[in-house]
């Protein structure tokens, strides 16, 4: 984006995690050639802005009372009508409110808000809040808040992170000079608690300093350091001194509000806290204990991840801490070895690095000031989505995320069988796909069609599901809509009537991406002379989610997946015929548990159908089996493929998720893209599933467990072609999108 000339509204610029998010934000948009001004009350961090390039302009938008509202507004329509601003962001409610103000008399700059916490939605307040244009919330969980409660529409909501500066907070950094200002030996263990101490955020703090004297009866020489100032100090202070008299030394440092918390963050050996600082304290390489007013979570590592990403690292809706869990955690983490201490401190130290740095902020915020600084380009998805099939759910997903990383903005909408859930999963505006005024509208207004992914244009199943998506195609076209076929599968289409038909409509389509040949080979058996045919691949292999470890623990987990054990993976959907194949699919399942010692674990892609037959098969084994259901993510199904040895699959998506996580997949052919894709993952198949037979998947299964790593190394050559063929839809995508 070209530069920018950006007004940050918020409260003030003292210590807290609003602030530190605002700080980083605008130093990082002015290293990017932006120009940024912050009006707040003023505070601590002003200097650091003003060094950094990052203008300040002091507005008292800190208090409710009527005379300071009234003097705030004046000021900030000052400054905005002098400042030339594109856009005017705010971060709080009074400054959005005032900036909703100001920015609608005017009809100038851009208003985009900044949710980072959740307000009450009812009374005066609730009517005063403005939310702006766009919105941008720091959690996935905020983001639903202010859809549920102040009705914002899921498009207009941008998701963030709190972007952490990784050489301010880092372990290079050395905390001698605190130790020695505070009178803390070399060697001492310190827990360093950093957070706003007023009556409701101050509960850790005050259960800390109430725990302090039985943490000194088992570390004699520990001590805890209470950083952050707040209505609640003095009273804490007071608390921290009787029982520093009780146990007859200095065991509790209050310090009062501090700006040098990367020096104390080097100087501890644990923190425990939330938000904004347990990620500053990850990224200093510092083992953490997750514990805050809204919610306790305990040591914090790879398990605790998606928890932690999911409410902003300040867990919402989990059980509030208590003395008994800081005491039990806070020991834990002091008696471990060093090496395992260290290990926490690195893992938290990769996952800022991976998902919370500076950069990534700066850009989701920019998106946002680019989807209302420059005209949105409305896309509507046509496809299998909302029938709780996890396959194309991810294929949804995946499509999502490739729309999303184009640098356009864009407001998606998608045609559903059950609206509600797919807004909520995938954070688009959803209407019904069988409501004909919602499907006539929402055609309407889109700028383009994307039909797909997946095996829509086939009329196996009936020939009622390849008129549907034949009709939404065609009445995008009515409407003179591109259209774009999203890497689908065509066929088989066997009736005259159905072909003659495909021949008409998909002639008409603007960009055609297939995800196989043979696909390309049926539309040109029928006669298609679209203008574009691509042959590409499935959207999944650009799906990318934040914690596939993460998730696959806690599916396995909660599935009762024993961990001590190698795992099979077996995906089987449902048949017209299958008693045969339910006794010889069990039979397998048994042999091979006995015969490697695996647990077998089914794959379940869709319910119920999937879910059934998996659990009749299961019924009829004596060893034990687990199943996996099929309203897990996405990154559940990659992560807890990626722990087994193999996999043996009915279902494409399940090969997909596989080949993803380079587990070596056979297929189990019930439809000719299993065959195909096996043969394109440079993969074994089994064999029709008519005839099935237990002796023969067990030889070739032993076959490939015994070459485990040829077929690893084959899937690896084959997935990175993949890889960009998928990256080629979007490419495509973003052609058409411009030219619209």
């Amino acid at each position: 984006m070209e530069s920018k000339k950006i007004l940050m509204a918020t409260m003030s610029m003292g210590i807290g995690g609003a602030e530190t998010h605002i700080l980083e934000l605008s130093k990082a948009l002015v290293r990017q050639g932006h120009q940024v001004t912050v009006a707040s009350n003023g505070g601590v961090y002003v200097d650091e802005l003003l060094a950094a390039g990052v203008g300040h302009e002091v507005i008292p938008m800190h208090r409710r009372s009527v005379m300071t509202l009234v003097k705030s507004y004046f000021a900030l329509r000052k400054l905005i009508r002098r400042g030339g601003f594109d856009v005017v962001h705010a971060h709080a409610r009074i400054p959005g409110f005032l900036s909703g103000l100001v920015c609608r008399r005017r009809k100038g700059p851009a208003f985009v808000t900044t949710a980072h916490g959740m307000f009450a939605a009812g009374g005066l307040a609730g009517l005063l809040s403005n939310w702006g244009e766009k919105t941008i919330a720091v959690s996935e969980d905020l983001r639903n808040y202010l859809i549920e409660e102040y009705g914002i529409a899921a498009e207009n909501i941008f998701t963030t992170v709190n972007g952490i500066d990784m050489e301010r907070f880092s372990p290079a950094i050395f905390g001698a000079g605190v130790r020695g200002e505070l009178g803390i030996p070399d060697g001492a263990p310190l827990i360093l608690h950093v957070s706003r101490l007023d009556e409701s955020a101050g509960i850790v703090a005050e259960q800390l300093i109430q725990i302090a004297e039985a943490l000194a009866a088992e570390v004699p020489d520990i001590h805890l350091v209470i950083v952050g100032g707040g209505e609640a100090l003095e009273r804490l202070t007071s608390q921290a001194e009787a029982v520093n008299t009780a146990v007859g030394r200095k065991i509790i440092h209050m310090t009062g509000p501090r700006t040098d918390v990367g020096a104390c963050l080097a100087a501890s050996d644990l923190f425990v806290g939330v938000s904004r600082a347990a990620l500053e304290a990850m990224s200093a390489g510092r083992p953490v204990v997750l514990a805050g007013q809204q919610g306790y979570a305990g040591i914090f590592g790879a398990d605790k991840l998606q928890l932690s990403q999911d409410t902003n690292f300040c867990y919402r809706g989990s059980a509030l801490p208590t003395g008994a869990d800081l005491l039990r955690d806070i020991l834990a983490v002091l008696t471990m070895d060093g090496a395992a201490r260290e290990a926490l401190g690195a893992y938290g130290r990769e996952v800022v690095e991976q998902f919370y740095s500076v950069d990534r902020m700066a850009a989701d915020t920019l998106s946002a000031y680019g989807a209302v600084l420059i005209p949105e380009k409305r896309i509507l998805i046509s496809g299998y989505y909302g029938f709780n099939n996890a396959g194309d759910e991810a294929i949804l997903d995946a499509l999502i995320q490739s729309i999303r990383g184009l640098d356009l903005p864009t407001r998606i909408t998608v045609l559903s069988n059950t609206p509600e859930l797919t807004t909520k999963k995938h954070g688009v505006t959803a209407v019904n796909r069988f409501s004909l005024r919602a499907v006539f509208r929402a055609v309407g207004r889109a700028d383009v069609l994307i039909s797909g992914g997946g095996s829509l244009l086939q009329d196996k199943s009936s020939t009622r599901s390849i008129l549907y998506y034949l009709f939404i195609i065609r009445l995008a076209k009515l409407r003179r809509k591109p259209v774009m076929l999203y890497a689908n599968g065509i066929g088989p289409v066997s009736r005259p009537f159905n072909r003659r038909l495909m021949k008409r409509v998909i002639s008409r389509v603007d960009v055609i991406t297939l995800r196989e040949e043979s696909s390309r080979d049926e539309l040109l058996s029928m006669g298609v002379t679209g203008r574009e045919i691509h042959v590409t691949a499935d959207p999944i292999f650009l799906l990318h989610s934040a914690d596939v470890e993460g998730a696959a623990e806690v599916a396995l987990r909660g599935a009762g997946v024993p961990a001590d054990q190698p795992l099979l993976g077996i995906s089987v959907r449902s048949l017209r015929t299958k008693e045969n194949f339910v006794e010889e699919m069990a039979k397998f399942g048994d042999a091979i548990s006995e015969a490697r010692g695996v647990a077998v674990v089914f794959i379940a892609m869709q319910a119920p159908h999937d879910v059934n037959l998996s659990r009749e098969i299961m019924g009829r084994m004596e060893q034990p089996a687990y199943l996996l259901d099929s309203d897990l993510p996405p990154e559940a199904f990659i992560g807890a493929t990626g722990r087994m040895g193999l996999v043996v699959a009915m279902r494409l998506h399940t090969m997909l998720f596989a080949a993803k996580a380079k587990t070596p997949v056979i297929g189990l052919i019930c439809d000719p893209k299993i065959e195909y894709f096996a043969e394109k993952l440079a993969q074994p198949n089994a064999g029709p599933v008519e005839g099935f037979a237990a002796d023969q998947l067990l030889a070739l299964v032993d076959m490939v467990l015994d070459n485990r790593e040829v077929y690893r190394d084959r899937l690896t050559q084959a997935v990175g072609e993949m890889d960009a063929g998928a990256a080629e839809n979007g490419r495509l995508l973003d052609e058409l999108l411009r030219r619209v």
